[in-house]
């Protein structure tokens, strides 16, 4: 029962105060053109903004950050450097070369180029034949590279996302969601800080052809440095964006645009309209009580929850009435109770989006009551429990 998982108000008092949070969740904050979305404090994992964002899609260019992923995490593991080169197939020409006519490098057929050069290539260009050789070089082809991309967006914890090529070129089966395209924007940022670099290079140079970097943002004067933008006939532009501004960065993935103006104008408003309304607050330190959680059949009815970190949020500048937040626990809990135990979780929600969700534990440990207490507490139980 959903009564069930909510703490009493009484254990809300102290956080109502502290945070002037009420109990009914209202419309969003923000209204965007784009028919999903997705953006995230990269410091605190706080969830901004979401419409739609477990909506499947075609993921277009958007899946060139998943290979990158891919051959980010082989290259960090020591299996390839930067150095080693692989051969350009006439399948990597044909498919996703010149003769393509799409997003492309100018990889000449037969030659053999550096996985430096062939990410700055994907990266910048987001070139098809760079991901093709790289797969190819990687992988021996390019759908046992989609195997490999899929099997790690799971172990990276991206659920909904398979891939079955490195281009995102239309294929059936291939799809994602915008939550998981900025969860995959964030993970790459975290672990390979050295490798996102290439991601805000303005330009790339190969094979004596110039080109600009393909994502719109770079060039707008908003502090962002990626990631990547795609297109898919009948699903519209899309785009995973990120800005570091003032000592913040914020991940926004969008789909479901009308053209390319629109989802540069669209993406541009989201990301800057995150960087202005919203202010950080530590709202608890590490250990500190949160609040309690109802114990049952133990020497004492209630146990202090706390978080082993800091719980940090962003919260809105404007409308901090529409902010909610709800300890969260299956209860009461049977004592006995070790010091550190799991109990629940913090929950806020900003409007209807569920902003962050924080693990809380048990700040000490109960022991199991006397045979008289228990029975009191089992008397309690029928006699409110249904009422949760």
């Amino acid at each position: 029962m959903i009564s069930r998982l909510s703490t009493p108000l009484k254990l809300l008092i102290g956080l109502l105060a502290a945070l002037a949070f009420v109990g009914q969740a209202e419309a969003q904050l923000f209204e965007t053109k784009a028919t999903q979305a997705y953006m995230i404090d990269a410091e605190t994992g706080t969830v901004l903004f979401s419409k739609e964002p477990d909506k499947a899609m075609a993921p277009a260019s958007l899946a060139k950050l998943m290979t990158m992923e891919v051959v980010f995490n082989a290259i960090k593991s020591g299996r390839y450097k930067l150095d080693d080169t692989f051969a350009v197939s006439e399948n990597a020409w044909r498919t996703g070369g010149a003769a393509s006519r799409a997003s492309t490098m100018f990889a000449a057929v037969k030659s053999q180029i550096r996985i430096e050069d062939l990410i700055q290539g994907v990266t910048v260009q987001l070139a098809n034949d760079g991901c093709i050789v790289l797969a190819e070089g990687m992988a021996g082809s390019e759908a046992n590279f989609a195997l490999q991309m899929t099997e790690r967006a799971r172990e990276i914890g991206l659920e909904k996302s398979t891939f079955v090529n490195s281009t995102g070129l239309p294929a059936p089966g291939q799809t994602t969601t915008v939550r998981e395209l900025a969860t995959l924007g964030l993970h790459i940022w975290r672990t390979y800080p050295e490798f996102y670099r290439y991601y805000s290079l303005p330009e790339f140079n190969w094979n004596k052809i110039l080109q600009r970097n393909r994502n719109p943002l770079i060039t707008m004067d908003i502090g962002a440095d990626g990631m990547a933008a795609g297109f898919t006939e009948g699903e519209g532009f899309a785009i995973v964006g990120s800005v570091n501004r003032e000592g913040r960065r914020l991940f926004a993935a969008m789909a479901g645009l009308a053209s390319d103006r629109e989802r540069s104008e669209e993406a541009r408003k989201l990301l800057d309209w995150g960087m202005r309304s919203f202010e950080k607050s530590e709202i608890f330190t590490a250990n500190e009580p949160v609040g309690e959680a109802q114990v049952f059949g133990g020497t004492k009815s209630h146990v202090a929850l706390v978080a082993q970190k800091p719980i940090s949020l962003f919260l809105p500048m404007t409308n901090r009435e529409r902010l909610v937040a709800r300890i969260v626990y299956d209860g009461p809990v049977a004592a006995p109770i070790a010091k550190g135990t799991p109990i629940g979780s913090l929950k806020v929600w900003i409007g209807d989006t569920l902003s962050q969700e924080t693990p809380l534990y048990a700040a000490e440990s109960i022991e199991v009551g006397s045979l008289q207490s228990r029975a009191l507490d089992a008397v309690k139980e029928l006699a409110v429990g249904w009422l949760r």
